[in-house]
C-alpha cells in the first residue's frame, strides 16, 4: 500500500501557534497604526466592507497556496476570473440561461483554463511561470472576444452573493471562510495534502515512494482554475456586470498575500490559514493607505515593499530549515 512520503514533516511543524500569533500580531499593530492616523478607518463601515470586498482574493489565495506548496506558480488567475465572468454573461445575456448553469458553465471554463496550464506543464516539464503567461494573454483575449470588448451588464442576478445578512457579512464572506476552513483540512489532515507537501519538497521521493506525481499536480492547477470561477461570480455579485477588463494585476494581489502567509515560493511549505492572515494583512493595508490619502504611487511602493520584505523572510526561513535538516 502506498503511504505519503514524510517529506512534508518539516512544513507541518513549522505552522504553530507562533506563527499564527506573530502573523495576527502584525495585523493588529497594522489596525492600531492605520487607527492612529484615521479617526474613521476603526469603524463598523470599514470592516464590514472590507469583510465584502475580499471573498475572490480569499478563494483565490487558497488555490495558489496549493500551486505554491507543490512548487508552482500561475500568472493566469485575473485573466482567468474575466474569462469565467465573460463567459456567464455571454451564458446569461447571448444564450438566455439561467444562473445556475451559467455559473457552472463559467467555472468550467476557469477550470479547463487551469488544467491547460497544468497539462503543458507537466507534459513537457515546462516552468509554470512560462506557461500561465501564455494562458494569461489567451484567456485575456477570449474574454475580450465573448465580450465584445465591453462591460456587460448582468444585472442583480447574483446580488444575493453581496447582500450583507447578519453583522453585515455577505454569504461570498460565508463561502470564501468555509473554503478556507476546509482547504486547511484537506491540506493538514489528508493523505492528498501530505502528497502535495511531498511533492513540492521533494518529487524525485515522492515518486521514488510509488506515487505519480502529475496527476496532482495538474488537479492542483485545475482546483486553481475553478476557484477562479468562484472569485469570478463574487464579482459578478458585486459588480452586477462582467467586465473583460477584471482581475488585472490580480495575480500579484494574490501571489503577495500567499507569501506574506508564510507560504515558501520554493515549495514543499504552506498553511492556508497562514493565507488567510496574508489576505487580511494585504487587505487592511491597502484600505489603510487609501483612508489617510496615500497616493496611488504611494501605496505602491509601500505594497511592493511588504512584498520584498515577506520574500526575504521566506529565503531566510528556507535557509535556516536547510541548516537544521
Amino acid at each position: 500500500m502506498k503511504t505519503a512520503p514524510a517529506a512534508g514533516k518539516n512544513s507541518r511543524n513549522f505552522y504553530g501557534l507562533g506563527t499564527y500569533l506573530g502573523l495576527a500580531g502584525a495585523l493588529l499593530a497594522m489596525i492600531i497604526l492605520f487607527s492612529s492616523l484615521s479617526s474613521h478607518f476603526l469603524s463598523y463601515d470599514t470592516f464590514s466592507t472590507l469583510a465584502n470586498q475580499i471573498p475572490d482574493l480569499m478563494v483565490l489565495a487558497v488555490g495558489m497556496t496549493f500551486v505554491l506548496i507543490i512548487g508552482g506558480i500561475d500568472l493566469s488567475v485575473g485573466s482567468v476570473l474575466a474569462l469565467a465572468a465573460s463567459a456567464v454573461s455571454v451564458a446569461i445575456l447571448g444564450w438566455g440561461w439561467g444562473v445556475l448553469p451559467a455559473s457552472l458553465l463559467g467555472m468550467g471554463c476557469a477550470a479547463l483554463a487551469g488544467t491547460v496550464t497544468g497539462s503543458i506543464t507537466v507534459a513537457w516539464r515546462i516552468p509554470s511561470f512560462i506557461v500561465s503567461l501564455g494562458v494569461l494573454e489567451m484567456a485575456r483575449g477570449l474574454a475580450y472576444q465573448m465580450t465584445g470588448s465591453r462591460t456587460a451588464y448582468i444585472g442583480d442576478s447574483f446580488a444575493w452573493l453581496s447582500n450583507p445578512l447578519a453583522f453585515g457579512i455577505s454569504p461570498s464572506f460565508i463561502i470564501a471562510l468555509l473554503v478556507i476552513i476546509v482547504a486547511q483540512l484537506v491540506l493538514t489532515r489528508t493523505v492528498f495534502g501530505r502528497y502535495l507537501i511531498g511533492i513540492g519538497t521533494n518529487e524525485e521521493a515522492v515518486r521514488l515512494a510509488g506515487i505519480n506525481p502529475k496527476p496532482y499536480k495538474i488537479l492542483v492547477f485545475s482546483l486553481m482554475g475553478l476557484l477562479a470561477g468562484v472569485a469570478a461570480l463574487f464579482q459578478i455579485s458585486r459588480l452586477e456586470a462582467a467586465d473583460p477588463n477584471a482581475g488585472s494585476g490580480l495575480e500579484l494581489q494574490v501571489i503577495a498575500a500567499v507569501v506574506i502567509g508564510g507560504t515558501s515560493l520554493m515549495g514543499g511549505r504552506g498553511s492556508v490559514i497562514s493565507t488567510f492572515f496574508g489576505v487580511l494583512i494585504i487587505s487592511v493595508l491597502a484600505a489603510g493607505l487609501a483612508q489617510i490619502g496615500a497616493t496611488e504611487p504611494t501605496k505602491r511602493i509601500i505594497t511592493g515593499a511588504v512584498i520584498v520584505i515577506a520574500v526575504v523572510l521566506d529565503t531566510y526561513r528556507s535557509q535556516r530549515a536547510r541548516r537544521r535538516g
